[in-house]
């Protein structure tokens, strides 16, 4: 029957829909090393992710767990950086390599075929890093005088005050880089960092594309055919210690125009039953372009471009923080009006139009996620390493459709607290 252009089509909202996370294969290759994959897409590329244990949480020496991540195309005994960097431009490859708070993570993107070739060079890397001296030097100094722009910048600055009030100066969350850490680091602290905390016999590693066999007994073969040597890796307990004062203003350029304005408290993270929950009322609050926080304080005052507000979980714990940067005549009006709507949504239930306007973002943002083969391999790492499966994902999918009014106004008493809150405006 032929399709009649003269009717509407049905609009369904994101909530009418169901959700399907395609399944991720787990393979343990011949030396017992885990392998998490996913055949999707029709396109013949693929990713590789390498995690490791080698966050900011890991290291026992500022700044390093950062510069031995900027540092792992340096060169190996075989191939300089040039020659590295050389052989992923001929392949029209890309391998990024970053430090979080918690993991390191190596990340190849290529064409299939290439992958024969890319392995080996990834292996190499990963077994052999000599971390030439004149390389770290040369990071070194390219980190000072970066570190020293954006010590200049008012939000760089934010960003850094509102860390290390809410975790303390020392804890791996709330730690910041600085000159004379930055300039302290050695060689010696990269390789011993590295070995430990980049040994094979403790990644995991990921793969999405179209691909098969083929390419998972490929991986293997370089990754799969050597046992490595245990190396134990204890994740130890560092203490959270909020500092007490809750205000905080500092003067960064006495001749600046903008101010930097960053409110925050500690939030649980995903493990935590208020976590998903939390997630649909925080893109109320400020968690989009149409939210509480940008209605009020971009689009009807005019205060700022932009005002967001997320929450940041770690394995160790998380956070909830709004952002943004105002004119320095106006950042105290902006701090009160953060306030004010944090009181409206703790004395007001949200509108049935505006939730279902949120569900619609959150499950819209979801259904973006499963279409393409990396997408849902980010997705299917973060639950992995978080100690979640796909009954978690089908979970936080039901609390997005379900989740009601009162629910969300008593999650607001409870969390939108002024008085947990620290603010820090940096001008």
């Amino acid at each position: 029957m032929p399709l009649d252009r003269t009717i509407t089509p049905a609009i369904h909202d994101a909530v009418e829909f169901e959700y399907l996370l395609p399944p991720i294969t787990t393979t343990t290759l011949g030396n017992g090393l885990p392998l998490y994959w996913l055949n999707a897409g029709v396109q013949d590329v693929v990713q590789v992710d390498w995690v490791f244990p080698a966050g900011l949480w890991y290291e026992h020496k500022a700044s390093v767990a950062q510069a031995t991540a900027a540092l792992m195309k340096s060169g190996t005994s075989r191939y300089t950086a040039a020659q590295i960097n050389e052989s992923l431009e001929y392949y029209g490859a890309t391998l990024k390599v970053g430090a979080s708070n918690d993991y390191a993570t190596v990340s190849l993107f290529s064409l299939t075929k290439h992958l024969p070739v890319l392995l080996p060079i990834v292996h190499e890397i990963l077994t052999d890093n000599t971390f030439p001296e004149h390389e770290v030097a040369l990071h070194k100094r390219n980190a000072v005088q970066k570190l020293l722009v954006s010590l200049r910048q008012c939000e760089f600055v934010a960003n850094q005050r509102i860390d290390a009030l809410l975790y303390g100066s020392e804890h791996p969350y709330g730690r910041f880089s600085r000159q004379e850490g930055i300039e302290a680091i050695t060689r010696d602290d990269l390789a011993a960092f590295y070995k430990t905390q980049y040994s094979l016999a403790n990644v995991k590693m990921f793969m999405a594309g179209n691909i098969g066999d083929k390419e998972v007994q490929l991986l293997n073969s370089v990754f799969g055919t050597t046992v490595y040597p245990a190396v134990s890796i204890v994740r130890g307990l560092h203490a959270i210690q909020t500092v007490p004062e809750k205000i905080h203003r500092v003067s960064n350029d006495p001749n600046g125009v903008q101010g930097a304005v960053r409110v925050g408290r500690l939030f649980p993270n995903r493990h935590h039953p208020d976590y998903t929950p939390m997630v649909v009322l925080n893109t109320v609050f400020g968690g989009y372009f149409g939210s509480r926080l940008m209605s009020n304080i971009r689009e009807e005052k005019g205060y700022t471009y932009g005002i967001y507000s997320s929450i940041t979980p770690e394995i160790g714990g998380g956070s909830m923080i709004i952002h943004t940067e105002t004119g320095t005549e106006v950042t105290e009006k902006a701090v009160k009006e953060i306030y004010h709507e944090m009181e409206v949504l703790c004395n007001e239930a949200v509108d049935d139009e505006e939730l279902l306007l949120v569900k619609n973002y959150l499950l819209g943002g979801i259904l973006g996620d499963l279409d393409g083969p990396f997408s849902i391999l980010r997705r299917w790492r973060s639950l992995i390493l978080n100690g979640f499966d796909a009954n978690y994902f089908y979970s936080n999918v039901q609390t997005y459709k379900t989740i009601t009014p009162a629910s969300l106004q008593a999650l607001a008493q409870k969390y939108l607290v002024p008085t947990d809150f620290h603010e820090v405006v940096v001008i």
